[in-house]
Order: structure tokens, then C-alpha cells, then sequence
């Protein structure tokens, strides 16, 4: 019986890849025993187990953005934490170990390489993380979403994504996911999310956009957030259209979203970019203007293509919102034209493709 573990957390940028890659390692070797190294402090907590994953949790270690106290702690606390990452590895007696970069990825590859085990890692953004750039000097195999990714060794493999997402018929769904939110079957509707913790300027234009939208006659769900939802929970009707503004705090399951919805705004981050692209849903994505750029770039390649728009955070107000979203959700003809153009842009099996490449990273278990 082959043992793997898979260290990923933080955001549903992280986790989701990690769970949908476990699905199809568990459909290809059901015998295979699976352990996920998460933190406390991330969305892990929640869906790793709630996706039948078994999770251990090490110390967090975060890395400060300026210097100061915070970054001479670092060196301790990531000593502290790939120990007990070791322990963990060494528990599980791991044939490989598998992360997803973020803060908790870095301690189990660098336990991962003092216990000689292989490493595998898959980067989600295309620019890399600090975590993945380090681990790419020695992983086994280097696996990339987008194609330009500058890292050494990296294999295109594209976004590991769950099979409720690949095999999405947004058409067949449509009905009943609008029904499961509670908007009408023919308006039209407008799906806004700003990742799995949301985002301020976001939730801001869009509130503010709020009543033109409802007159207009355009459904809104809103993704705000779990942190978010206390203070906005408040579902709005307009009275003389009968739109309908659905606030929530977060969707498990984002596929009925996306198959709810007939153009999104959102974050561009990667796991938003390549689901909404393999759903054929299309976007206008407002990058998180921090980080190493990563989200900017994320979307590139939908935009060469024409199959998606894009507005810089520092232009997100009231009125540019509604500017880019009031023609294009009303112009049916222009939504299936970007939603063709997206059809076959990503790969299609990108959880499937890693699995199997883990599988080859173990003797006997292929």
C-alpha cells in the first residue's frame, strides 16, 4: 500500500488543486492512503476534511514583505515547522510527497528532501511562489499551469481541477443551480466573488453598483466572504424589475455558481481563471494588486484570445463597473462568442495528468 502526502493551505487557491488532484489519485489507487499538512489558519481547516481528507497541521510560517523583528523570527519558526512536517512525513512513511506552494508547502518539501523522499509540486500562478521557486531545485517533477512559468524543470500539466468543474454542463444546470440560490430561471445573472476571503474593493464597487444593476433587471449572487457576510447579509429585491441581490459568504461547491451565472466578476486568481475558462464562463477579472504580480498575469492568455476583460484594481469604482458589466451581460450574441472562444483553451484532465505522475514517481505503484 502506497502512502502520499499532499502539503497545500491557505486559500481555495491552494486546496482546491490538492483536493482535486486526491480525487482522481484515490479513482486511479483506491488502496492509496492519503495525509494533507495544512495550518490553523487557512481555509484547510474546513475543506480538506470536509472533502474526506485526513489533515495534520503544522505551525504557519509566514513571511514578512518588509524587513524588520518579523523576518529574524523566520529562520526559527521554519525550523520548527519542517520538524514537525518530518514527523509527520515519517509517521505517514510517505513514498512521495506532493505540495501546492503557499506558506505550509515550503516545511514538507524541505522535510520531504532530508528524508530523501521525492517531491513533487504544482504551481498554480504564473508568476511562482517563493516555496515553489525554492523546491523546483530538487522536486522530481516540476508541474506548471500556465506554460510560460519560469521555473526549472517545469512540465505544462495546466490547473488540477475537480471533475464537477471539468464535466460542468453550464446549460444543463443552469435551472436548478438558480433555483438552489433562489434567482429567477431567464434573468439575467451577474456572479461577482473576490476569492475564497473576498476582496474589499469588490464587495465595495458592487454594493454601491448595487441598485442600478437591480433596475436594470440583472440577478446578482455575491461571493462577499465568510469575514465579510455579517455585515452585508441583507438580500435586496428591486420592486419594480423583481432583480434579486443574493448575498452569501462562501459556495463549497462553485460549479453550481458558475453554472448559475452568465458572466462573473472576480479576482484573477489562477484557479478562478482556469475554472471559469474550462467552464466557459466570461469574466471580467480585477487583479489583487499585491503579491509578486502573480494575478495581473494570470489572465493573459484569455485576453489575447478576447474571451475575457480585464479592469485594474485602482479603476474598480461604481461606475466603470457598471460601464463594463451592463452592455456585455445584455448582449447575449458577445457572452457566447467568449464562452466558445474559451472552449478547449485549458487542459482538460490537469488532476488526472498529476496524479498519474505522481503514481510514476514511486516504484511498483504504476
Amino acid at each position: 500500500m502506497i502512502s502520499i502526502v499532499m502539503a497545500g493551505g491557505g486559500t481555495a487557491g491552494h486546496t482546491s488543486p490538492l483536493i482535486a488532484t486526491a480525487e482522481r489519485l484515490r479513482e486511479l489507487d483506491p488502496a492509496a492512503t492519503l495525509t494533507c499538512i495544512g495550518t490553523s489558519k487557512g481555509l484547510e481547516t474546513r475543506v480538506i476534511p470536509a472533502a474526506g481528507l485526513t489533515l495534520r497541521l503544522v505551525d504557519p510560517v509566514p513571511l514578512p514583505r518588509k524587513l524588520g523583528l518579523d523576518l529574524l523570527k523566520v529562520p526559527g519558526r521554519l525550523a520548527r515547522s519542517v520538524s514537525q512536517a518530518r514527523a509527520i512525513i515519517r509517521e505517514a512513511k510517505a513514498d512521495a510527497v506532493v505540495g501546492f506552494g503557499g506558506y505550509v508547502s515550503l516545511p514538507a518539501y524541505l522535510a520531504a528532501a532530508q528524508l530523501r523522499i521525492p517531491v513533487l509540486l504544482h504551481e498554480q500562478n504564473a508568476v511562482p511562489g517563493l516555496a515553489n521557486k525554492v523546491a523546483a531545485r530538487f522536486a522530481k517533477v516540476v508541474a506548471v499551469t500556465f506554460p510560460g512559468t519560469q521555473l526549472p524543470k517545469a512540465r505544462y500539466f495546466g490547473m488540477p481541477m475537480r471533475k464537477a468543474i471539468t464535466g460542468l454542463d453550464r446549460a444543463a444546470g443552469r435551472a436548478s443551480a438558480r433555483t438552489d440560490f433562489g434567482l429567477d430561471a431567464d434573468r439575467p445573472v451577474l456572479l461577482v466573488s473576490g476569492g475564497s476571503q473576498g476582496a474589499r474593493s469588490i464587495n465595495d464597487a458592487v454594493e454601491a453598483a448595487r441598485d442600478a444593476l437591480l433596475a436594470a433587471g440583472i440577478d446578482v449572487l455575491h461571493v462577499l466572504g465568510p469575514k465579510n457576510l455579517a455585515d452585508r447579509h441583507v438580500e435586496v429585491v428591486d420592486q419594480t424589475t423583481g432583480a434579486r441581490y443574493v448575498p452569501v459568504g462562501y459556495v463549497d461547491a462553485m460549479e453550481r455558481a458558475y453554472a448559475a451565472a452568465d458572466l462573473m466578476v472576480a479576482r484573477s486568481g489562477a484557479g478562478t481563471v482556469m475554472e471559469t475558462a474550462s467552464v466557459g464562463l466570461p469574466c471580467i477579472f480585477v487583479p489583487l494588486p499585491h503579491g509578486n504580480g502573480e494575478q495581473a498575469r494570470n489572465a493573459d492568455f484569455l485576453l489575447a484570445a478576447d474571451a475575457a476583460r480585464l479592469v485594474p484594481n485602482a479603476e474598480l469604482t461604481r461606475e466603470r463597473l457598471l460601464a463594463e458589466v451592463l452592455p456585455l451581460i445584455q448582449d447575449r450574441a458577445c457572452l457566447a462568442s467568449m464562452s466558445a472562444t474559451l472552449t478547449g483553451l485549458v487542459p482538460a484532465d490537469a488532476a488526472g495528468d498529476l496524479a498519474r505522475a505522481v503514481l510514476d514517481s514511486i516504484p511498483g505503484a504504476s
